[in-house]
């Protein structure tokens, strides 16, 4: 299968490419830099773009059988300044309406758009379970990926299957939040965020890849999916696994006041944190590889981890 990937360079496209590559898939990776990473092959072809408009690679969209629309400025920065937060969604809503005028314009058109999103989708809540059905909320990240999935209805309209994915944490020790959890920890300062009662809605990225291929090919399935895996864990929790496999204390909590000096709005998100369930993905048949926060942990700390499992 030939498979376009826009903004495959980031942390989510690093893991995914392999992946693909493994399963026998031809890959095209959208860039706005042509610059190949160096685990990767020559054969996965490189494309330039400017991240906002469909000039210039209309061609790949001819040519694939699937796209995955991973592209987006990174939420984890802080602090969110009005800037900020404008570039935030302005990455994401061009790029998704890049993705439909390229469609449009396209002879051949894909079976499949893969569009990236995020569980902040159904806002922070430390008592409410979240599924798929369950309303958006009212903060900034839930109105950055209310505009980012309405951005793939002009592809819809097309006739075109379109599967949203609303991705929880995806842990990964290469990147992300887990190598900002562990470093404290290594160093004797670990310990709960805050209250430690907010849930982590998590997914092991060997899971997040292999999740995505199945949406991929399940040709019945479109509409949101959550990939977050089906046992969320409370901070407090994770953090405690962490200390034991790693032989350190986690008795220094990080105060709520401190988080907050430090990371203004984007506090609010992992004080409060999501327990986020994936019961469309479950009902569809795919089974986890990593469903237990112990597990997964236990497979990113291993001195051999940096291969993708089989999935």
């Amino acid at each position: 299968m030939h498979i376009l990937i826009i903004g495959g360079t980031g942390a989510i496209g690093q893991r995914l490419v392999p992946y693909l590559l493994a399963q026998g898939d031809t890959i095209t990776v959208l860039s706005r830099r042509a610059l190949r990473p160096a685990a990767w092959p020559r054969t996965v072809n490189m494309a330039v773009w400017d991240g906002q408009t469909a000039r210039g690679w209309g061609q790949w969209v001819e040519q694939a059988e699937a796209i995955i629309n991973l592209a987006g400025a990174g939420v984890a920065d802080a602090p969110w300044t009005k800037a900020r937060k404008a570039l935030i969604i302005s990455s994401r809503v061009q790029a998704a309406a890049a993705v439909a005028e390229a469609m449009q314009a396209a002879k051949q058109k894909p079976r499949v758009l893969i569009q990236a999103s995020a569980i902040g989708y159904y806002g922070t809540d430390e008592t409410r379970t979240m599924i798929e059905s369950s309303p958006s909320g009212d903060d900034f990240l839930a109105e950055v990926c209310r505009a980012w999935e309405a951005g793939a209805a002009p592809v819809a309209a097309l006739g075109v299957r379109v599967v949203t994915i609303r991705t929880g944490v995806v842990l990964d020790p290469l990147g992300g939040a887990l190598p900002k959890m562990t470093l404290p920890i290594k160093f004797f300062v670990g310990g709960p965020l805050g209250s430690g009662r907010q849930w982590l809605s998590w997914i092991h990225y060997a899971d997040e890849v292999a999740a995505i291929r199945f949406l991929i090919t399940q040709e019945a399935l479109s509409g949101a999916f959550n990939l977050t895996a089906p046992n969320p864990v409370h901070n407090a929790e994770l953090t405690q696994l962490l200390g034991q496999m790693m032989h350190r204390p986690t008795f220094m909590p990080a105060p709520s006041f401190a988080l907050k000096l430090i990371l203004g709005e984007l506090s609010e998100v992992v004080l409060k944190g999501q327990r986020v369930l994936p019961e469309r993905l479950q009902s569809a048949g795919y089974v986890f590889q990593y469903n237990e926060a112990r597990l997964a942990l236990q497979n990113l700390l291993a001195k051999n981890e940096g291969v993708i499992p089989n999935c």
